[in-house]
């Protein structure tokens, strides 16, 4: 049966050419990262025109399968990130452990003052300096995270810089001196992305996120940084650990 015959026995051809990427992706012969063919590459493999294939795509894209790359192409997604909940979490550790580069890329630093809520959550003073390191995380190339950090301007001057140079929350805190730290208490709910973090997060608008909030301390107990944090909800499963 050709697949026009099959379209008129009532199954829409734009799902039968989703039906064959996604078994090209389940039999390896699209890898997770692999760039899909152009879109006319695939109208033409199936016979049917870019806006058939526009449909296929957008449908694999909403199951979390594929994502397009504005000005690059469409990409297969790669399985969930597995990211543990713990008093230790390390974001390049968790990344690097699944086989998988980490990456982290500074979006903006800037002057801050503390509100009422994040004087209490980093034990400073209401108005005390900050600074606030706006940044994005990737494993590989897939955008997984954008976060926003709070530090006191006082402790870590030049924070911004520091990330900038080191692209990584764990180094910047041992250029001033701190070997070790651990994860207060994590706050986890959900949301919808907005048209920035969409942006940034290649993602539609609409799609869900997982917003976690959380403050990280030294050994002692004393407050470092807090943060609040957007993660792609369809890239990443949380998996929360006792101890």
């Amino acid at each position: 049966m050709s697949m026009q015959d099959t379209a008129s026995s009532g199954v829409a051809l734009w799902r039968l050419v989703a039906d064959g990427i996604e078994r090209g992706i389940a039999d390896g012969r699209f890898a997770a990262g692999d760039k899909l063919p152009g879109e006319m590459e695939i109208a033409e493999t199936y016979r049917v025109n870019r806006h058939t294939v526009r449909r296929a795509l957008a449908a694999l894209a909403e199951r979390g399968l594929v994502r397009a790359e504005r000005g690059s192409g469409t990409y297969v997604e790669a399985q969930k990130l597995a990211y543990p909940l713990r008093s230790r979490t390390r974001f390049s550790e968790i990344v690097g452990a699944g086989g998988r580069e980490p990456r982290g890329q500074l979006i903006e630093a800037t002057d801050d003052v503390a509100t009422r809520e994040l004087a209490r959550e980093l034990g400073l003073k209401t108005g005390a300096p900050l600074v606030r390191i706006e940044a994005i995380r990737l494993a590989d190339r897939t955008p997984i995270c954008v976060s926003t950090t709070w530090l006191s301007a006082e402790l870590f001057p030049g924070a911004g810089a520091v990330f900038a140079a080191t692209r990584s929350m764990t180094k910047l805190l041992e250029h001033y001196g701190v070997g070790d730290y651990r994860r207060g208490a994590t706050r986890i709910t959900a949301g919808i992305v907005d048209a920035t973090d969409a942006a940034r997060l290649d993602l539609a608008l609409g799609r869900p996120i997982l917003v976690v909030d959380a403050t990280d301390h030294d050994l002692e107990g004393k407050p470092l940084m807090t943060k609040h944090s957007r993660f792609a909800a369809e890239r990443v499963e949380f998996l929360v650990e006792n101890g």
